[in-house]
């Protein structure tokens, strides 16, 4: 009997702040979410707070084991200010998770079409859009 195989690729998300929540105040967040890995242990997590532009390392929480789940943390002071936050991860074969402008390229695809085309099975970076009223919403595609 032959059984069908899939190894996932890196993929981590944003647990909290993330879509439908509301951030109800300027200040002080913990960024909250889990990474994970088909092909081995996360080593790296980072996080963008300014829609890609610079990514910062986050903390790691252990304990850390292969092919599992694992927590991440990262402080934030939100100026109050619209933004786009999102994760990226990387596990201990150097294999990154990408953007979706990244995966696109490599792909060979333009933005409109990987956005449609590619959606299914991808492990792209999961961007949140905050507004300056709080409010959370899916930004897929903008990083």
């Amino acid at each position: 009997m032959t059984w069908f195989r899939l190894e996932m690729p890196p993929q981590s998300c944003i647990l909290r702040p993330s879509g439908g929540q509301q951030l109800t105040r300027k200040g002080f967040h913990e960024i909250r979410g889990i990474a994970w890995s088909g092909g081995g242990k996360i080593v790296k997590v980072e996080v963008t707070v300014d829609g890609g532009k610079t990514w910062k390392n986050a903390m790691v929480q252990g304990p850390v084991y292969s092919k599992s789940h694992t927590r991440f943390i990262f402080p934030w002071t939100w100026n109050g200010e619209e933004t786009i936050i999102a994760s990226r991860c990387t596990d201990d074969r150097g294999s990154t998770q990408p953007t979706s402008a990244e995966a696109a390229k490599v792909r060979g695809l333009d933005m409109e079409t990987f956005k449609t085309e590619v959606v299914q099975r991808n492990n792209i970076a999961q961007p949140w859009k905050i507004d300056s009223d709080g409010r959370i919403t899916n930004a897929l595609f903008t990083i």
